[in-house]
């Protein structure tokens, strides 16, 4: 994940591959913070299909909606989520 002090940038125009590095960030980030089932969600996220990212990607956020103090995460995934269109 980036540090706290950069500003953080919206991109509109991720692709598949974009999208994938910034899930496999997330699922990094899920690990060394000890949350396993949201890391479990990105587990093989290169093998997913565009319908499975799209899943996984609106279950973390619902699950990760009461836990402010993972905000750092939440941004990530909002990311994907504005990018998911962009999934071929």
């Amino acid at each position: 994940m980036r540090s706290e002090s950069e500003t953080l940038r919206w991109p509109t125009k991720l692709d598949r591959a974009g999208i994938e590095q910034r899930l496999v960030q997330v699922r990094k980030a899920a690990e060394a913070g000890k949350l396993a089932e949201l890391a479990a969600l990105f587990a093989n996220v290169e093998g997913m299909t565009s319908r499975q990212i799209g899943t996984h990607v609106v279950a973390a956020l619902t699950w990760l909606q009461d836990k402010p103090e993972h905000r750092r995460i939440t941004t990530q995934l909002e990311m994907v989520a504005m990018n998911l269109k962009n999934l071929k």
